[in-house]
């Protein structure tokens, strides 16, 4: 078994949140894809200039890109909450009150 082979085959057996470089190079990756689809939109729009109202689309699209890729890039996950909310049950005793002891001879 390769070493891709074993990153291939692992297996999540945590609840615990992606590490801070994890989730960093993912909200790159998005940044990355939205500011490089503001570019096609406005080549698209210059090539689609005699049919008016598909160019106005593509600009009217790309225009919001850059703000709306600073907001998803800068957006982390939320965070879990500190208070756990767990049920706890209270035992009870099986015999909380005082017994008389029956002594044999």
């Amino acid at each position: 078994m390769n070493e891709h082979d074993k990153h291939a085959a692992a297996v999540l057996i945590t609840e615990a949140a992606p590490s801070h470089d994890d989730q960093l190079a993912a909200r790159k990756r998005k940044y990355a894809l939205m500011m490089g689809m503001r570019f096609p939109f406005l080549i698209l729009a210059g090539v689609f200039y005699q049919t008016w109202w598909l160019a106005l689309a593509l600009i009217v699209l790309s225009v919001p890109l850059p703000w709306i890729a600073v907001l998803v890039a800068n957006d982390r996950p939320p965070r879990r909450s500190e208070n756990v909310s767990r049920y706890r049950r209270h035992g009870k005793a099986i015999e909380g009150k005082p017994h008389r002891v029956i002594e044999s001879e």
